[in-house]
């Protein structure tokens, strides 16, 4: 009896696309538990979070519609904001952000879910994987469709009770006979859209980081370039998180006001801790707050970005303000050479010295092209009378702008030198592959 013949019923044979209803069922379900379990991630790091900032009492029962527009936009969808004064007055809002700690909690619950039917796979067909690709996008866009539909609220009671500002809201009311008022609704098109491009981008990069999942057979010979470099920039991102975390986590301990932290490390801590790699390498942004709305990060970078005018924020303007800043340079570099090193180990011993240098340059600068645009902020709320003047009491903006290419090439500089290093420390450690010296001439093999 041959092998194949010999296979569980309902099981594809090795190497092939699955086949038959019991294999597009076994398919269908992976995918289901994969996608409710990175929603459900998602939708409770999401609700924590804010929790933690204060939204659970929301008025009008927004708190889930409020928690899934942060489910779209972490999942790259777009969340659009729009309000009204009556007709004397008109408000305007625009809010451009993701959420990376939600994005980050969905994309690695998805992955490990794509990823597990394949971890004893060797090799898989491209049919196979295309299979349950298709079928854990659509159900992921299904999902995103749900969330989508409910994103959707308006707020009217947008002001601090007896504040400066709800008084002013007060005599707008009496005077022109209308409230100030903003709502959110979820653009299910666009959502639809960034939500593919999210969920394929995931699952790719499932493929190319995991070290045991199986690849097409005409694909393997690209695993020893590709992988170790794709997984020790993973790693790389996670120390940081992990790192970030730490901090947070002794800050919210010994400063006092923890929700407010634990808002932040639930919401946006990706955010800050790859915007501190970015700076570690010498990168920059370019940014500005003004008005009674802040940056919901540490303090110094609302410090540092308060003014009417742009600023550019680095390592030197953030140092300005606490000089602790300069031990960014220092982590970034003990960081990236470790995550040279734990490359260099796992690639095999042939690999030359430029190889690693070049490895890492280009797959250090690949993520920074991709984190770093995510860290992009633009929250704006303003009201004008008569479309002429602007009462800056119910107002303000919140800008922050990459400057994009120039980190890229710094990373292609920090990637090549650290690639070089990390190979060099690694000579000593047995690699796969590791070569055996050739015999003596004359003697048999």
């Amino acid at each position: 009896m041959s092998s194949q013949s010999a296979a569980p019923r309902g099981t594809a044979p090795h190497g092939t696309a699955p086949h038959g209803l019991d294999d597009a069922v076994r398919v269908g379900l992976g995918a289901l538990l994969a996608v409710l379990a990175a929603l459900a991630a998602m939708a409770v790091t999401a609700a924590l979070g804010l929790w933690a900032a204060g939204a659970a009492d929301l008025p009008g029962g927004a708190f889930w519609r409020v928690v899934a527009a942060v489910v779209v936009l972490a999942a790259g969808g777009d969340v659009g904001l729009a309000g009204g004064a009556g007709a004397l007055a008109r408000t305007d809002a625009e809010l451009t952000a993701m959420p990376l700690s939600v994005s980050l909690a969905g994309a690695l619950v998805l992955a490990a879910g794509f990823l597990r039917p394949l971890r004893h796979r060797a090799v898989a067909s491209a049919g196979e994987l295309l299979a349950r690709a298709a079928a854990t996008a659509a159900l992921w866009l299904a999902g995103l469709a749900a969330a989508a539909s409910l994103a959707r609220h308006t707020f009217t009671d947008l002001l601090p009770a007896d504040s400066p500002a709800d008084l002013l809201g007060d005599l707008l009311g009496d005077l022109l006979d209308a409230s100030p008022s903003i709502g959110f609704r979820a653009d299910v098109g666009s959502t639809l859209l960034y939500g593919l491009l999210w969920v394929a981008g995931v699952l790719l990069l499932a493929l190319l980081v995991s070290r045991r999942a199986p690849l097409p057979a005409r694909l393997l010979r690209y695993q020893e370039p590709v992988r170790p470099a794709a997984s020790a920039m993973l790693s790389l991102l996670l120390a940081y998180v992990v790192l970030g975390l730490a901090v947070g986590l002794v800050v919210a301990a010994t400063r006092g006001h923890p929700a407010d932290t634990f808002a932040v490390l639930l919401l946006g801590l990706p955010n800050l801790v790859w915007m501190a790699l970015g700076l570690g390498i010498g990168a920059s942004w370019e940014g500005r707050v003004e008005g009674p709305f802040g940056l919901p990060m540490p303090h110094v970078l609302d410090q540092v970005l308060r003014g009417p005018e742009d600023t550019t924020l680095d390592v030197r303007s953030l140092a300005a303000q606490d000089g602790r800043a300069w031990w960014l340079i220092p982590v970034a570099a003990l960081l990236l050479l470790a995550a040279a090193f734990a490359m260099a180990a796992r690639s095999p011993a042939r690999t030359r010295l430029w190889q690693h240098a070049l490895h890492l340059a280009v797959a250090f600068a690949a993520t920074l092209l991709v984190v770093i645009p995510l860290t992009r902020l633009d929250a704006r709320l303003g009201l004008s009378l008569l479309g002429i003047f602007e009462v800056e009491a119910l107002g303000g903006r919140v800008s922050l702008h990459p400057h994009l290419w120039s980190a890229v090439g710094l990373a292609l500089l920090w990637g090549a030198a650290a690639g070089a290093l990390g190979g060099l420390l690694a000579r000593r450690v047995r690699r796969p592959g590791e070569a055996t010296p050739p015999p003596p001439p004359g003697r048999g093999g």
